[in-house]
């Protein structure tokens, strides 16, 4: 496949505009090409000049010569399209293979397995998606907190209240795997072309509900409601998992929690599985008019019809800290996190038309293993401080504390509130988020914000709204494991991102995949 990239055209330009600029490019007459379609479509606003940047594939009638375009153009690059193989091994299985988790990567390492006959067993300690759907709901509406199922536990993992980003900075042909994958059961095709391809979290529910009716078809076996509480050793190896519902033999456990599998984590280290602690980063969700996003990013040409939603990603380094946004919500919410009782946590999602009024993202500082003396347990001890004292400042009924951008660089506690009224269901409390971090945590975001208005016009603008607190960015903790993908107990995959491996749905989908893969070329059903 060829692929001529970096064709900028203005806004008001077509597909077909970007596949003639293409084959001007080439100097390739149209009878030599077999295929030409727009590949990937993003876009440049940088200096107030809006243009689509196109990404065109082609592949030619006679695949060998296109070989012959690699050097052709700074613009060209020839790109084997990916072939993923799934090899069936020599050395039978006694037992079914055993999955902790359902969300992105335990949903692909089941897919995989079960497409090559090994029959999974699937523990979740959350409900079903529908299930879920309405447990969330009553915790938004009544503060009705249920511990197993919640935004971060059931069917789906985390990122089903999210965006539904498929965006990743890993280069692995396993992503296209995935992206057909969910294009197969549901997704829209469009997210293929896209440079920065989400579903969101309305359509992305129908997707794992298919993908789980294709496993079950299989022989696969999904278990809601049942917890991980316990792995059986014995000689170094994994020999059965202990679950709320009983106990299960197993030679290999693939281990998909997620990141916020706290209570288990604990149980592994004490178990003796080789595990320390890794980077992560805590803050706020800050939220905007969308609108003026757009502005920021869009200029005189903010609400053209041929413009999405304006996305950002922003950084800032100052010492040894980075100040990051993460996880962009274009027209979004901010959403009622939580998985422990007496704690408040908030994330953001977007529905697929991305239509709401606010835009939202995290804004968080980066820690470091050495803040915890090396510890994952001391880190999960600073998130849970964080998350208990978000709760006291809200007033203890799950409302979140907050406080507007102009009053929190002012060092003032409150809320100013103008123009970005707050979308945290349960509602804000105004707060002091200097009696909820360290100051760490306040003098790098106070250096940030002003920097980060200057690369985008309006994001420290006096009524953004900062809503705390955000500590589940990624994993605290990271389970080690060799070149077989298995930790020091033999037969135990650390996988996704609770095991710190990933970090965010495609990359923990593709670690899923990789892992299953690994097991099905050892094994045969």
């Amino acid at each position: 496949m060829i692929l001529v990239n970096n064709i900028k055209l203005n806004i008001s330009s077509s597909h077909r505009q970007a596949i003639d600029k293409a084959v001007k490019l080439l100097a390739i007459p149209r009878s030599r090409i077999k295929d030409i379609w727009v590949h990937k479509v993003s876009i440049d606003a940088r200096k107030g000049d809006v243009k689509f940047v196109y990404s065109v594939a082609l592949k030619l009638a006679d695949p060998a010569k296109e070989d012959k375009f690699k050097n052709k153009h700074k613009d060209i690059s020839v790109k084997a399209e990916p072939q993923i193989t799934f090899a069936k091994g020599e050395r039978a299985m006694v037992t079914r293979p055993v999955i902790c988790g359902f969300g992105p990567a335990g949903i692909m390492s089941a897919l995989v397995l079960a497409r090559m006959g090994f029959k999974p067993v699937v523990l979740e300690m959350g409900q079903e998606i529908d299930k879920r759907i309405e447990t969330v709901k009553a915790f938004e509406e009544k503060g009705l907190l249920n511990t197993a199922s919640n935004i971060q536990f059931g069917e789906g993992g985390a990122g089903t209240f999210s965006d539904g980003k498929l965006t990743t900075r890993i280069s692995d042909e396993r992503c296209s795997f995935v992206m057909d994958t969910f294009i197969a059961h549901g997704a829209p095709r469009e997210i293929a072309k896209m440079a920065k391809p989400h579903i969101g979290t309305d359509l992305l529910v129908d997707v794992i509900k298919n993908i789980r009716k294709e496993i079950l078809s299989l022989g696969g076996e999904i278990m809601f409601d049942t917890a991980l509480t316990d792995i059986v050793i014995k000689n170094g190896r994994i020999t059965a998992v202990k679950t709320t519902n009983g106990e299960i033999a197993t030679d290999n456990l693939i281990l998909a929690t997620g990141h916020s599998a706290r209570e288990l984590f604990f149980v592994l280290k004490d178990r003796g599985v080789d595990m320390g602690a890794k980077p992560f980063s805590v803050g706020v969700r800050i939220e905007h008019l969308q609108s003026e996003i757009d502005k920021g990013l869009y200029h005189d040409l903010a609400g053209h019809p041929s413009l999405p939603k304006g996305e950002y990603q922003l950084a800032h380094t100052k010492g040894e800290r980075g100040v990051y946004t993460f996880c962009m919500c274009p027209g979004g919410q901010v959403v009622a996190a939580a998985s422990e009782e007496n704690t408040v946590v908030v994330n953001g999602m977007s529905r697929h038309a991305r239509d709401g009024k606010n835009a939202n993202s995290a804004l968080v500082v980066s820690v470091e293993p050495k803040d915890f003396d090396d510890d994952f347990t001391k880190a999960i001890a600073f998130q849970r401080k964080l998350e208990k004292t978000a709760f006291e400042l809200g007033g203890r009924n799950y409302k979140a504390p907050a406080q507007t951008a102009d009053r929190f660089l002012q060092g003032k506690a409150g809320i100013n509130m103008k123009r970005v009224q707050p979308t945290y269901p349960l509602g804000v409390t105004e707060a002091d988020f200097n009696k909820l971090f360290p100051s760490f945590i306040t003098d790098n975001l106070r250096n940030a914000l002003p920097v980060l208005d200057r690369k985008l016009p309006g994001f420290g603008a006096a009524d953004s709204l900062l809503t705390g607190v955000e500590t589940r960015t990624s994993s605290p903790v990271r389970i080690f494991r060799g070149e077989d993908y298995q930790s020091n107990i033999k037969g135990l995959y650390p996988t996704g991102e609770g095991a710190g491996y990933a970090g965010g749905i495609m990359s923990a989908a593709v670690d899923g995949v990789r892992v299953a893969q690994f097991i099905c070329e050892n094994y045969r059903p």
